[in-house]
């Protein structure tokens, strides 16, 4: 063979690789422009808004997007870039929205951006001094545009179209129908009558958000029978970055700091607008009464409450776990599907039927009590009867997922340990508090740690137990015998008179974070011990 011969064929695989290969990249460019396309559309909507804080979320995954795509040295990312991008928005965008909202006044009456807030301003309309008045009829093309026949009450007839001038009909034009008793045509040629069972579902949806009519000549649809020479109240002065009402002439000028259009004597538009408050929120927080009050026993009992529920759950898991491992013990899989059932049931039914089961007049447990031994606990009165209750629910919710991570963790305890343990004469309880729990505990520990958190903010249990019920008496803020932080916080951000406190609740919420973390922290510091202790089995 020629060298040239060998030349030709060398050169000759980078391109029948490279055609091989151009499909694919074709169909990855294609798919990029699909997504890059949606996403420039939607950047551009949410900025349009004011809505920054999402807008560069989606243009940060977006870029990342390409890049993992576009580039070769990344190529080990690029099928795990849709998990990036469903990770970055549904996981770490709510977190750090949180954050960012806990430096803001998202609250009722300042749930939107600034822009949004000058258009819904902007729509509030009025009929000003000499403004004409028309009875409309609607009439809707097969392509969906709208045409309005307005009667006046000197009984003239005219045809408005959207952004153009009125026409004037009178009678006989071509195109327009048969007129019925009160003169309105029956159909207008492309244009089909709406009757009110059309008109009814999009009055306030579409039709009243029409203009017809040339300026200063438009008019909109103001009742289900009226159109009228409407004007917007306000408008927008951007030197002066205020609301102007033009029927008065008061200018309402931009409060940044309160997010609210006010006037000189303090009247303020609604609604108002997201602003950056700073340290605000946390400050509140800080001089609350609430941390005066009734925060130290609350944060006591939710530690008590996280505490306990693991504890409990854990032992009686790993009780029963223990017990349907041994093969004396018959029926084992039919026993340990029983007991899963708990688990199976959605919480909140399960939380449910205990409260009707515990009711003090009706429910089956307390009637019982109170025929055995002649008295009917206040499960829901007292406040230690109804911790105790709160206790027993959550114990019959956790115990099942406990009991499963036992035994599947009690199957990689080597046996031959247990063998040499008997040699050494170890009894039962030595086995189990030198073997089985520092063995175990290297397998659930995280587990527990896990479960401990999701206890300090279970805030199903408690609300729909008892509302963290009956309350502490002559507490400054509002707060019970059973709420924890996360009820307390609720309590504090949606119940305290002041409509939802967005802004608030997200700021306590980080107080929140920041206390399970450092517990956390803590418990793995205890973790790291029991598996020192596991190396020396």
């Amino acid at each position: 063979m020629s060298e040239s011969t060998v030349v030709a064929s060398g050169a000759s695989r980078p391109l029948a690789a490279l055609s091989s290969s151009l499909p694919r990249i074709a169909v990855r460019i294609l798919g990029l422009m699909v997504v890059d396309a949606f996403a420039v559309y939607l950047f551009l909507l949410l900025a349009g808004d004011g809505i920054w804080f999402f807008a560069g979320a989606i243009a940060v995954v977006t870029i990342m997007v390409n890049v993992i795509n576009l580039s070769e040295r990344m190529y080990p990312l690029r099928w795990m870039s849709p998990a990036f991008t469903v990770i970055a928005m549904m996981v770490l965008y709510p977190l750090l929205f949180t954050v960012y909202t806990a430096f803001t006044n998202y609250s009722d009456g300042h749930l939107l951006s600034k822009v949004q807030s000058i258009k819904r301003i902007t729509q509030d309309t009025y009929l000003p001094e000499g403004g004409s008045t028309y009875l409309w009829t609607g009439f809707r093309s097969d392509s969906g545009d709208i045409l309005l026949w307005l009667t006046s009450v000197e009984g003239q007839s005219f045809l408005a179209l959207p952004d153009e001038p009125l026409q004037e009909i009178t009678g006989g034009e071509e195109g327009i129908g048969a007129l019925d008793e009160d003169g309105i045509p029956q159909s207008i040629e492309g244009y089909t009558r709406m009757e009110m069972r059309d008109i009814l579902p999009v009055l306030d949806s579409e039709l009243a958000l029409l203009e017809f009519g040339e300026p200063p000549q438009t008019f909109k649809i103001s009742t289900i029978r009226e159109a009228a020479q409407l004007q917007p109240i306000y408008a927008f002065d951007e030197d002066l970055n205020a609301l102007i009402d033009q029927r008065d002439g008061v200018v309402y000028y931009a409060d940044e700091e309160e997010g609210f259009f006010t006037s000189a004597d303090g009247q303020s538009l609604n609604p108002g607008y997201q602003v950056t408050v700073g340290l605000a929120n946390f400050t509140r927080l800080f001089n609350s009464p609430a941390l005066r009050g009734p925060f130290v026993q609350v944060f006591i009992w939710t530690i008590v409450f996280a505490f306990l529920s693991v504890l409990l759950n854990f032992a009686m898991g790993l009780f029963l776990a223990i017990v349907l491992n041994d093969p004396i013990v018959k029926g084992r899989k039919f026993i340990r599907t029983l007991l899963i059932l708990p688990y199976a049931i959605p919480g909140v039914l399960g939380i449910l039927i205990w409260r009707g089961m515990l009711n003090p007049h009706l429910g089956v447990i307390t009637t019982n009590l109170e025929t055995l031994f002649g008295f009917a606990p206040p499960w829901f009165t007292d406040q230690w009867w109804a911790k105790t209750g709160i206790m027993m629910v959550n114990l019959w919710l956790g115990f099942p997922y406990m009991m499963l991570i036992c035994s599947g963790a009690l199957q990689s305890i080597p046996q031959d340990i247990y063998e040499a343990a008997d040699v050494d004469g170890a009894g039962i309880w030595k086995k189990f508090w030198a073997i089985t729990l520092p063995l175990l505990l290297v397998s659930v520990g995280p587990l527990l740690i896990a479960a401990f958190t999701f206890n300090f903010n279970n805030f199903t249990v408690i609300y729909t137990y008892n509302e963290g019920l009956p309350p502490i008496p002559g507490t400054p803020t509002p707060a019970g015998y059973t709420d924890i932080l996360i009820s307390y916080t609720y309590r504090l951000a949606f119940e305290s008179g002041r409509g939802a406190q967005y802004s608030y609740a997200a700021a306590i919420t980080i107080m929140i974070f920041l206390v399970v973390a450092t517990i956390t922290l803590f418990q793995y510091r205890f973790l790291g011990q029991w598996e020192e202790v596991s190396e020396n089995v």
